[in-house]
């Protein structure tokens, strides 16, 4: 696709919604069975607490995405944590979000796959022994669709998106139906015990409930992306991205609050090891939503296997929201200069390519380290989300503040409503900086100070309450989860940190180092002095020798490696044969290396005087068929990687196609010719 053609890809809200909500939206699968995982451990007389963590979590859910839905607006460019912490909040902070951001995407890749897994295993158990090989496939399935673009990738995950939430809420009909004519319904755990690890009071009792909370807290994964997102939402970009953000908080947390709601009424029991349920080591447990659509549907078992079919599809399509995010925060810290430049780059379908693959290696590795098993992945999982909502959240507050101090410096009147605080959007990602534009919801004049007053302090009260809440939550996620596995992102996050730092100080370096005065100018160096390398007379060797003579060099050798003096003597027999007028040096070997004695004679070469330049060209067969590579030219990879490193020397490649890459050529010219004549 054509850069020109950017503006095709942007999203309309029907296509944004499964594209950037496809994580919040499926974390309802698996969060409630999160929190009575962890009350399971205080046996049946505390599963009741379940209640309060919902309610819990379904507020905190709620004033996220109005706090988000406020970034939307003031960051049409697409903040993020990043940006907003940069601007506001300095780059220690911005870092910060940044490494946390990073980790929280290849977790919500790895999560998302291993639990759409799991709901296909709870639906057919004789696949579970194929979790790993399963989730991975998935992985690098999704890899592939992003490399196709976001708007095509897009509608791919539309009709699963959708399907599932409207699968969950035909459940919520069917067992409103069936409880309000008298119905009984029970989970098929209902009757299984649920045995207490230890006695649980007091103070422990609070720590278990606050432990159950914050893996509760799982439904809130991916709130961000939307904002994260705003520049490829189409015009008006901030309000539709704020509608988008709160269809998505609507829809999570009705389908969230409404499977605990059945999972309580049903009496689902789940537990991490099966023997604590009464049953055999190794029995597969079914998850807690697999459990309520068959408690729901009864005899009805193609709305049960359809329910796992589309929570299937939209658990593992849910990583596509981390497909999004992670390669264009990859490509803002590229062009910031704390991550590889290769991040900023688009690929052939306009999408991040090198982030795409990145984050499907990193996500893959992840698995396969932890054996597709989702409670061990999800204990790392929320450590990284709540420390960018976090730091978002405080950056919004000190915005808001900066412009309510802006807008007390315009005095009393009509206002014109500009300020500072969003991003602007270009070819490559966003550009974090100051800019100029009218505040949110407003027009140029349309406003009294007094009126924009007022709704900057809601605003600013919004984020407020956001960032007060979602550290609190920070903090008890630490506290519950660190000894069960969130230690590793409290020292991931500080390690990426560091190498995000390290990424910057490099470019900086080398910045520095080739930097030049206004007053440098290119100058002739003292020589240039040629070394063909030649084996045999043949056509390769002919015409690197005819190549070395167009340089007009002040000295041109050709030399040969022997390793038997009978072989020189042959070479020079046909070299005279030939009449070839370059003088042919030959190199004994008698340790049969070809590498060696060509960097000795670089090496101590008297041509190296001064700042001289020794040319060592290096005739190269050019194959088309990929078998053939492994065949030619190894002898030359390793004298190049070697000459790279001494000074004043060029290594020179002198290519020679063979057929096969001469029949490749052609077949590249003619695509490429027809890829032009496309309209």
């Amino acid at each position: 696709m054509d850069s020109g053609r950017l503006g095709e890809t942007l999203l309309p809200k029907r296509i944004a919604l499964p594209v950037f909500c496809s994580d919040p939206l499926s974390s309802v699968a698996y969060a409630t069975e999160e929190i009575l995982l962890i009350l399971a451990l205080g046996g049946l007389a505390v599963l009741h607490l379940a209640w309060y963590a919902a309610v819990g979590i379904v507020v905190l859910l709620l004033v996220v995405v109005a706090s988000y839905r406020q970034t939307c607006y003031a960051y049409p460019g697409g903040g993020g944590a990043y940006v907003v912490s940069a601007e506001n909040l300095g780059r220690t902070a911005a870092l910060t979000a940044a490494s946390a951001l990073l980790i929280d995407y290849v977790l919500t890749v790895a999560v998302s796959v291993v639990s759409g897994v799991a709901a296909i295993t709870s639906a057919v158990p004789t696949l579970n022994g194929y979790a790993v090989a399963l989730s991975v496939f998935f992985v690098v399935v999704l890899a592939w669709m992003n490399l196709r673009g976001v708007r095509e990738s897009g509608r791919w995950f539309a009709v699963p998106t959708y399907a599932f939430v409207g699968v969950v809420y035909l459940m919520f009909a069917v067992a409103a139906a069936r409880l309000a004519t008298g119905v009984t319904i029970r989970a098929e755990s209902a009757d299984l015990p649920v045995d207490a690890v230890s006695a649980y009071s007091g103070i422990a009792l609070v720590l278990l409930a606050l432990r159950a909370f914050a893996s509760g807290c799982t439904a809130l994964t991916g709130v961000e992306a939307v904002s994260n997102g705003v520049p490829a939402f189409e015009k008006p970009k901030s309000r539709n991205a704020a509608m988008t953000l709160a269809v998505m908080g609507g829809l999570s947390a009705t389908m969230f609050f409404g499977i605990t709601t059945l999972a309580m009424v049903y009496e689902v029991h789940v537990a991490e090891d099966p023997t604590r349920l009464g049953l055999a080591p190794g029995t597969p447990v079914s998850t807690a939503l697999a459990q309520i659509g068959r408690a729901t549907f009864g005899d009805w078992h193609v709305l049960f296997y359809l329910l796992q079919a589309v929570t299937a599809g939209v658990l593992v399509l849910a990583a596509n929201t981390a497909f999004n995010g992670f390669p264009m925060l990859a490509s803002v810290l590229g062009r910031d200069r704390y991550a590889p430049r290769q991040l900023v780059h688009r690929g052939d379908r306009l999408a991040y390519s090198n982030g795409i693959v990145l984050l499907a290696l990193a996500a893959i590795v992840l698995i396969v380290a932890f054996d597709a098993q989702l409670t061990r992945l999800i204990q790392l999982y929320i450590v990284g989300v709540f420390v960018s909502f976090t730091l978002s959240q405080a950056g919004m507050v000190k915005h808001w503040r900066r412009e309510l101090a802006s807008l007390a410096g315009t005095g009393t009147g009509t206002g014109t409503g500009t300020g500072t605080g969003t991003g602007s959007r270009t070819g490559t990602g966003i550009t974090p900086g100051p800019r100029t534009r009218p505040r949110p919801g407003s027009r140029p004049g349309s406003r009294s100070v007094a009126s924009e007053r007022r709704h900057i302090l809601r605003r600013l009260s919004i984020n407020s309450v956001g960032a007060c809440l979602t550290a609190v939550v920070l903090v008890i996620v630490l506290v519950t989860k660190f000894t069960h596995g969130a230690w590793i992102v409290v020292i991931a996050m500080p390690l990426l940190f560091a190498g995000m730092k390290g990424v910057r100080r490099h470019y900086e370096t080398v910045a520095a180092e080739v930097a030049v005065g206004a007053d440098e100018r290119p100058r002739a160096l003292a020589g240039n002095h040629v070394l063909v390398l030649v084996a045999t007379i043949n056509a390769p060797s002919l015409r690197a020798l005819s190549y070395a003579l167009t340089l007009r060099p002040d000295s041109l050798t050709a030399v040969t490696v022997a390793e038997d003096p009978a072989e020189a003597e042959v070479l020079r027999a046909a070299w005279d044969a030939h009449g070839i007028e370059v003088p042919l040096r030959v190199l004994s070997s008698p340790y049969r290396s070809i590498v060696q004695p060509v960097l000795r004679h670089v090496r101590d070469a008297p041509e190296r005087a001064g700042d001289a330049v020794i040319s060592v060209i290096i005739p190269e067969y050019v194959v088309g068929r990929w078998w053939e590579q492994a065949l030619h030219n190894q002898s030359a990879l390793r004298l190049k990687a070697r000459l790279l490193f001494m000074r004043n020397v060029v290594t020179i490649d002198v290519p020679y196609r063979l057929a096969s890459a001469r029949e490749l050529a052609a077949q590249r010219a003619s695509a490429a010719r027809e890829r032009e004549e496309r309209p």
